[in-house]
């Protein structure tokens, strides 16, 4: 799909995705994104070239020149680059109401719905570090993007992001395995399933002592699921959780694997490696909180393998959309650019899934 061709030929159905005009204007001159209307006749007008300069990836200067072309505004790239940075809060806002618009129906009785979650960062051009964090959930029943939240490098990754509930669990990997993201699931009555390593949550058996991780993982029986009840350790803020350990023996080509990649990652960072890094890299094993009367050792590993859905929806972003490459270092401009960006992924989502379920006949299919 040609992103100029949607945005010049495709705008006005892109815009029956998204509130109304008067919503736009309202919205816009509320976040003070539009507040006079001075070579800029509309919010849609501000929307679209936001949409031609994040989505499409056209310089401002280009931006302009289209804009002008296309009879859409007449701007100088230096009005449009002011426009631009007073609208990453009205940005933000849109995709806030796009994303109300995909909240999940309450869960039926018995049944429950799964979010898995990640995080990428996004760089300027020639960055040492992290600039910014996109953080992502995803629906995994409705393959859809249900959460977006963007944050600079001091953004972590944690559970505490996402507000879910009773009948939900959350997919989350190592970088997740931290208390606090925890004990805020259990808090709202939502389940957890996470993948760890081998020393970042600590672990204890029923009555309260230290559970070796590497001996459980020794015992384990060949290409068979195990599970064990364990706590996670608590600290004076956080009280203690019952969980289940479940782990499962790698094959030795991808034992051999896993341990090869993680040579060359402390090689790469030019860190010293412990044995038991290395030892346990020949494992899978993940903590959950999800009842063994729900799902079974080998339903819960089962399960979490689709955490590479949200890696897939990334690699769409990122491949399709371009979203790692950031032109601007001017933080509001910046968030203007991947505001957009996010924005016009869950448009085409809705372009495209409008667009597949019409047959070619022009009858909705059942």
């Amino acid at each position: 799909m040609d992103s100029k061709v949607v945005i010049e030929y495709e705008w006005q159905y892109l815009l029956s995705f998204l509130p109304s005009e008067e919503v736009l204007d309202r919205t816009a001159k509320e976040s003070g994104a539009l507040v006079r209307k001075r070579g800029v006749s509309s919010a849609s007008v501000l929307l679209r070239l936001a949409m031609v300069y994040g989505f499409c990836g056209l310089s401002l200067r280009q931006t302009a020149a289209w804009a002008k072309v296309a009879n859409v505004a007449d701007i100088s790239d230096v009005a449009l680059l002011k426009r631009l940075r007073k609208a990453d809060s009205w940005l933000g806002r849109l995709l806030a109401i796009k994303l109300a618009e995909r909240a999940p129906p309450p869960q039926k009785k018995g049944s429950f719905r799964v979010c898995i979650v990640d995080a990428t960062t996004i760089n300027w051009p020639g960055s040492k570090g992290t600039d910014w964090r996109v953080h992502l959930g995803f629906n995994l029943d409705a393959l859809a993007i249900e959460h977006v939240e963007l944050t600079d490098a001091s953004g972590g990754e944690t559970f505490k992001r996402f507000t879910l509930g009773n009948g939900e669990i959350a997919i989350g990997d190592r970088g997740y395995a931290h208390r606090a993201g925890l004990r805020s699931l259990v808090d709202s009555g939502a389940d957890f399933l996470v993948r760890l390593n081998w020393q970042n949550l600590p672990l204890q058996t029923t009555s309260g002592k230290k559970f070796d991780l590497l001996n459980f993982l020794r015992d384990l029986p060949d290409a068979k699921a195990k599970g064990a009840t364990v706590r996670v350790a608590p600290t004076k803020e956080i009280p203690t959780m019952e969980a289940r350990l479940v782990a499962v023996r790698k094959s030795e080509a991808a034992a051999e694997i896993s341990r090869v990649k993680v040579l060359r990652d402390r090689s790469r960072k030019c860190r010293g490696l412990d044995p038991r890094t290395l030892e346990s890299a020949g494992y899978v094993f993940v903590l959950t909180s999800i009842s063994e009367s729900v799902l079974s050792d080998t339903e819960v590993l089962e399960l979490y393998r689709f955490r590479w859905q949200v890696e897939l929806a990334f690699k769409r972003l990122k491949s399709l959309l371009h979203l790692n490459e950031l032109p601007a270092k001017d933080p509001p401009l910046a968030r203007s650019f991947i505001y957009a960006k996010l924005l016009a992924a869950l448009l085409l989502e809705d372009f495209t899934d409008r667009f597949l379920a019409f047959s070619p006949w022009g009858y909705r299919l059942a």
